[in-house]
């Protein structure tokens, strides 16, 4: 036995453990994860992460762990991540053992459909079709370089909301509406009125896109009022598509992934 395996023993224990099966060093993100991991990573958040990062994983500004980690992009680097911590910032490190940042990696990759309620499987060819004819929301929304850019992208909504939350949106999308996507209603000094939806805003400016497509970037202190609609201005599809239908789009919008 080497002379730092004797000083050291529990390198010998962690060695074993690599060299038994797959581990985090050379695994990247298949999607598939053993229920318990799934399970104990969901325990080890709430107790270590859930207090800066929320029980949703939008805690932090700029960051939502349900759409994913844009730092890394396998296994590894994400199992890294979490006991490394990010230098410079408010993430610290944390000693984890190997089976902790196994299932903590397990729970973080799974976190998005993790306890989401089942929902009617559909047909993503069908549900294409339907997107783009009947119900028409090419007229708003945008995938990949085709539609409309008065309602947020969908490109990548896949990545980013659940089956069941998408299948909110369809039928109730008040409801299921974020507050980055609420409308708003602007006016200026000059009298001016303008509606859109809000890209970026800080204390002293607000970036639009207005109601005609234009990208806009306005002073706070030009604006005479300033309002942020809290009722959605996409119609709700309960009476105007079959649930099948509804399940159709549903799998046809959990299909967009991005630019893979």
């Amino acid at each position: 036995m080497p002379q730092f395996i004797r000083k050291y023993p529990f390198l010998w224990a962690l060695l074993a453990i690599v060299a038994a099966g797959p581990s985090l060093r050379a695994q990247d993100h298949s999607g598939v994860y053993p229920p318990m991991d799934i399970q104990n990573g969901a325990l080890l958040y709430g107790a270590n992460c859930a207090q800066c990062h929320g029980a949703t994983g939008d805690g932090v500004p700029g960051v939502d762990l349900k759409a994913g980690i844009r730092r890394v992009s396998t296994d590894q680097q994400l199992a890294q991540l979490v006991t490394n911590g990010i230098p410079g910032t408010a993430m610290p490190a944390t000693p984890f053992a190997l089976p902790e940042v196994s299932a903590l990696v397990a729970y973080l990759r799974s976190m998005r459909d993790f306890n989401a309620p089942a929902v009617m499987v559909g047909d993503a060819a069908r549900g294409r079709s339907l997107f783009e004819g009947q119900g028409a929301c090419l007229s708003c929304h945008r995938v990949q370089a085709k539609g409309s850019r008065v309602a947020p992208d969908l490109s990548d909504i896949g990545a980013v909301r659940a089956a069941d939350a998408l299948w909110r949106s369809m039928l109730d999308p008040t409801s299921a509406m974020r507050p980055i996507n609420r409308p708003v209603k602007i006016v200026t000094r000059d009298g001016r009125t303008i509606n859109g939806r809000r890209l970026n805003e800080d204390t002293y400016s607000l970036q639009i896109i207005d109601d005609h497509e234009r990208l806009l970037s306005l002073m706070k202190s030009d604006l005479r009022e300033f309002t942020v609609v809290k009722i959605s201005p996409m119609p709700s599809y309960k009476d105007k598509l079959t649930p099948q239908e509804i399940a159709d789009v549903v799998s046809y919008l959990v299909s967009l992934k991005g630019v893979i």
